[in-house]
């Protein structure tokens, strides 16, 4: 089993930016980067577990990433892929693909709202 999460250096700096705007910490950032890809899942495009070793990017525990909804982020990934997925498959693969994919989101988000108060709510009403 992997417990370890590396990302892109693009999902670093661009957490990192947002952390530094926000306050809000990389590992909710990044829950919320998931859930905006599942959100967004039924649009077609079809995501790929990520089996390439990022080097340059953050380097994260998977119980600091998912927390206490560890079951809940692996049921929610694996209904999005319409099939039962191994552990390894789920974390990092998979759910690294739903933060890379889910990054770019939030961070639009973030641009389109411009200030933190309207960022929180629109990710809250979504």
């Amino acid at each position: 089993m992997n417990f370890t999460l590396k990302t892109s250096k693009y999902a670093k700096d661009t957490l990192l930016q947002l952390q530094a705007s926000t306050g809000i910490t990389p590992n909710i950032l990044i829950r919320y980067a998931v859930v905006l890809s599942l959100r967004n899942n039924n649009q077609g495009a079809e995501i790929v577990p990520i089996t390439k070793d990022f080097s340059d990017g953050l380097v994260l525990n998977r119980s600091t990433v998912t927390g206490e909804y560890d079951y809940v982020f692996r049921a929610l990934i694996t209904q999005a892929a319409g099939r039962e997925l191994s552990d390894e498959e789920y974390f990092p693969g998979y759910f690294n693909a739903h933060l890379e994919r889910g990054i770019r989101t939030l961070a639009g988000e973030y641009k389109s709202t411009g200030n933190y108060e309207k960022f929180i709510r629109t990710l809250l009403l979504g």
